[in-house]
C-alpha cells in the first residue's frame, strides 16, 4: 500500500481523531493509564478541537492517505511575524504503519509549507523513546524542557526539541 501525503479536509477529522486516540492509547496507556489518556484524546483530539486547524492562517494540516484509510497526520503553525520559525504541533503515524516512512514523509511536507522558516520546533515527551529516535534521527536536537506539553495547565513534562531549516 502506498501513502500519499495531502492536506486534510473536514470529511477526515472523524478519522484524524480515531487515529490520534489508537495513537495515544497504543503510546501513552503505559506512560499515563488508559483513563487519563482517554481523557486527554476526548479533549485534545476530538472533532471539534481538529477543526478549526483547517482554517487557522499560518498553518499547514496535512494526512497520509492510502485511498482507503489515513495512516497519519501533521500539523505544524507558525505565529511568529516574520515567520522564521514553525512549531510541529502533531505529528502522528498509526501504530500498525509506523517505521514505514511515512512519519519522514509527513515531516518532509510540513518543513516544506514553510519555505522562510529557519527553525522547527515541537515538545516531545521524553518518556516516548520511539518518537525521541525519530526525531533525533531527523536532526532534532534538545532545546529546553517545559511541564505542560500540548496546552497551558496538561502537567505533562516534555522536551522541546528544535531543528535549524534552509541552508
Amino acid at each position: 500500500m502506498t501513502f500519499f501525503v495531502r492536506t486534510a479536509g473536514r470529511n477526515d477529522l472523524e478519522a484524524i481523531s480515531q487515529l490520534l486516540g489508537a495513537t495515544w492509547h497504543d503510546t501513552y496507556d503505559a506512560i499515563y493509564g488508559v483513563e487519563r489518556v482517554r481523557e486527554i484524546t476526548a479533549s485534545w483530539h476530538s472533532v471539534q478541537e481538529l477543526e478549526p486547524r483547517l482554517t487557522r492562517p499560518e498553518s499547514e494540516f496535512i494526512v497520509a492517505d492510502d485511498g482507503s484509510r489515513i495512516g497519519g497526520m501533521a500539523f505544524a503553525a507558525s505565529s511568529d511575524p516574520e515567520k522564521k520559525l514553525v512549531v510541529l504541533h502533531q505529528l502522528y503515524v498509526h501504530p500498525d504503519l509506523q517505521g514505514q516512512g511515512i512519519g519522514t514523509d509527513l515531516l518532509a511536507e510540513i518543513t516544506d509549507a514553510f519555505p522562510d522558516a529557519t527553525t522547527m520546533r515541537l515538545e516531545v515527551e521524553a518518556a516516548n523513546a520511539r518518537a525521541v529516535g525519530f526525531y533525533e534521527a531527523h536532526g532534532f536536537a534538545p532545546a529546553g524542557r517545559t511541564d505542560n506539553c500540548g496546552a497551558a495547565d496538561s502537567g505533562i513534562p516534555a522536551v522541546v526539541y528544535e531543528r535549524r531549516l534552509g541552508a
